[in-house]
This record gives C-alpha cells, sequence and structure tokens, in this order.
C-alpha cells in the first residue's frame, strides 16, 4: 500500500498545486517527485511537527499538501499541529501515515497505532480513508487528492487478496444473508469473507472510517437486526458512524477490533491478529457465536 500511495501521488504531482512533504520516511519511494520539481517536495527530516507545518504553510499559499511518515508519529505525536495548524485553519491536505495498529510490533509499543483513527477523528471536517488493497490506494487517492477536504488516509501491510473498490464515504453490500450483517473496514474484509464463508449473514464494506454514507448503510441494512463492525484499529471507533445511522431500528451493535488495552507484546502484524482474535479463526468464533 505504501508504495502504491507514493506512485499515485508521484503521478498526480504532475498538477504544479499539489506539494508533498516529508519526515524521512519513504523518502526513496518519491524519486521522481524530486526530480520533476524539488521546489514543490521538501523533505524536513525526523521532524513530524514540523512536517505538519510546512504542509500548512503550503496549504494556506494555494497549494494542496501531501505530508506522509508512519502512523503513530502523524496521527498521535503530530496531533497538536494537524489540530492547529490544519483542522483550526480549515485547511485542505492530505496526510498518509503507514503502518496501522502493528506492522512495526517488532519495535514495540512506540510504533504501535490502534489508536490513530480516533485520534484524528477528534478534528472536526476531518475524513478518514481506510483502504483495504494497493489498488483501493491508487482510487482513494485520486479521487480526493486537491478537493480541498483534510484528510488522513491509513495504511496497513497486511492487506485483502483482491481489491474492492469503494469510493470516500460509500458502504457496498458484497454477500447477501440474514438479519446479522458484518460491516468489514479495509483490509478486514478478506478474513471476513474467509470467517463468514459457511455462515448466513450479510457482509458488507466500505474503505472510509469518516464520514460514511448512512443513507447508504440504511439501505444496504434494511432488515438487519445485529450489525457487527470489523475494525482494523481500536474496537468501537466506528460507534459514531454506524449507531445514528441505524438508531431508529431494533438492531444490536457489536464490535469487533483491536482491544482497548495496552499491548505490550512484539511481534508481526499476523502474530499481533491471531493473538488479539483477529484473524480469520478469531473473527469466526465471535461472530458465529451471536448466531446461535
Amino acid at each position: 500500500m505504501r508504495r502504491q500511495a507514493a506512485d499515485t501521488v508521484c503521478d498526480l504531482f504532475s498538477n504544479d498545486r499539489i506539494a508533498v512533504v516529508l519526515s524521512e520516511i519513504s523518502v526513496e519511494y518519491f524519486a521522481p517527485a524530486f526530480a520533476h520539481d524539488p521546489g514543490r517536495i521538501v523533505n524536513v527530516g525526523i521532524m513530524e511537527a514540523t512536517m505538519v507545518g510546512v504542509a500548512a504553510g503550503f496549504a494556506m499559499e494555494g497549494f494542496h499538501p501531501v505530508a506522509h511518515t508512519i502512523s503513530p508519529f502523524l496521527a498521535e505525536r503530530a496531533l497538536e499541529q494537524v489540530k492547529l495548524d490544519l483542522g483550526n485553519q480549515e485547511l485542505g491536505a492530505t496526510l498518509i501515515g503507514t503502518g496501522g495498529s502493528f506492522d512495526y510490533g517488532v519495535e514495540g509499543t512506540t510504533h504501535h497505532a490502534p489508536g490513530d483513527v480516533q485520534a484524528m477523528l477528534t478534528i472536526p471536517g476531518m475524513r478518514v480513508l481506510v483502504p483495504g488493497h494497493p489498488a483501493d490506494v491508487d482510487t482513494l487517492l485520486r479521487a480526493t487528492v486537491g478537493d480541498g477536504v483534510l484528510t488522513y488516509m491509513r495504511l496497513q501491510a497486511v492487506h485483502n487478496p483482491e481489491p474492492a473498490p469503494a469510493g470516500p464515504g460509500r458502504v457496498r453490500s458484497l454477500r447477501a444473508g440474514g438479519e446479522t450483517a458484518v460491516l468489514a473496514i479495509g483490509p478486514m474484509l478478506g478474513r471476513v469473507l474467509e470467517a463468514t464463508a459457511d455462515l448466513d449473514v450479510r457482509v458488507l464494506y466500505t474503505a472510509t472510517a469518516a464520514p460514511i454514507d448512512r443513507r447508504a448503510l440504511r439501505e444496504v441494512a434494511a432488515g438487519v437486526t445485529r450489525l457487527i463492525t470489523v475494525e482494523p484499529f481500536h474496537e468501537g471507533t466506528l460507534a459514531p458512524q454506524v449507531v445514528p445511522a441505524l438508531a431508529d431500528r431494533p438492531a444490536r451493535f457489536e464490535f469487533i477490533g483491536v482491544p482497548r488495552r495496552l499491548v505490550r507484546e512484539y511481534g508481526s502484524p499476523q502474530e499481533h491478529d491471531r493473538a488479539l482474535g483477529l484473524d480469520a479463526a478469531g473473527l469466526r468464533a465471535r461472530i458465529a457465536g451471536g448466531l446461535a
């Protein structure tokens, strides 16, 4: 996903109103942009807050900035700068974080980022995109870069086997079923489809954490009495998006995601998913248990 994001941004860089700001991460992926116009792409070094401030400066001069670094350093370490320099100034920008949740789990808790989306959503007007496949990264970036909306795109190393195009805010129905619906977010779709292959449940999908098209969700969830969201970040992060959409219906809500506790273990993303019950086997146990 990270390489695709860089490739797409470099292609969009032909638009002379696009600027790029980096903080030492993925710099080599942006070589074509440096070669094309070094005046519109800046590597500030390991200074994430400065990166955001420079991006805001570009935005105030009429550019649409794209800023990129590791998720915990962008969404948490530099959160105040995102709030003050971009959010409070109502400036448009695209913030691309890589390493969602436990991609850098071998580095310990300093590099964990299961709370990045919830942190970013404290900023009014923030749009959060969670693509599930490299091809979806390309689609979503081309649909949003330059539209003036402050956007956080969350990338992960683990992704779905196949792309599932879903534009910003869109909610799709991918499999028909009974009165239980499972809403998979971004890279959780592949394992949700595997976990529910022989279960009588609907499978819904979105690549957006906020704002979700509530009308579309109501349509695809017609007749649902139990809605389960499967999130690649802290469980319940999507509650403010999905509960109001179905508040007038007799539906039960369940939220499956990263548990809200300190995870101290070291390991790969796959090892963390397995330990936290977020692999296909763990999801099946949670989903099937409620069907009884």
